[in-house]
């Protein structure tokens, strides 16, 4: 069994900052890609953001230029840098993992975090 824990979310002012965490535990072989996804009320969840074990990211054209995503390889953990906050950032955050679970290798599975509130008032 894997788990993702997420913190960080928040309420913060239009052109602030927030940094998301997140972390992977439990029986991991090791991980593919790790993301960000959020969802707004009465919208569907997007991606956010997304990197790759190597290193390779991905950004949702709303977000360029002002998010960031990273990766700890070795502590299972990724991030989301938040600058420059608009009002409609303002979601439920999730963290997104393709995790090959099991030591030996069982299978693959795709991990979802609980999700985490961000706030961006104006």
């Amino acid at each position: 069994q894997v788990q993702l824990a997420e913190s960080g979310g928040g309420l913060v002012q239009a052109g602030g900052s927030l940094r998301l965490s997140c972390a992977a535990s439990g029986s991991i072989f090791s991980i593919n890609a790790m993301g960000w996804y959020r969802q707004a009320p009465g919208k569907q969840r997007e991606l956010v953001a997304a990197i790759t074990s190597g290193g390779s990211t991905n950004y949702a054209d709303s977000v360029k230029g002002r998010f960031t995503i990273s990766r700890d390889n070795a502590k299972n953990t990724v991030n989301l840098q938040m600058n420059s906050l608009k009002p409609e950032d303002t979601a439920v955050y999730y963290c997104n993992a393709d995790i090959l679970v099991g030591v030996p290798l069982l299978g693959e599975y795709d991990a979802w975090g609980q999700g985490t509130q961000v706030t961006v008032s104006s």
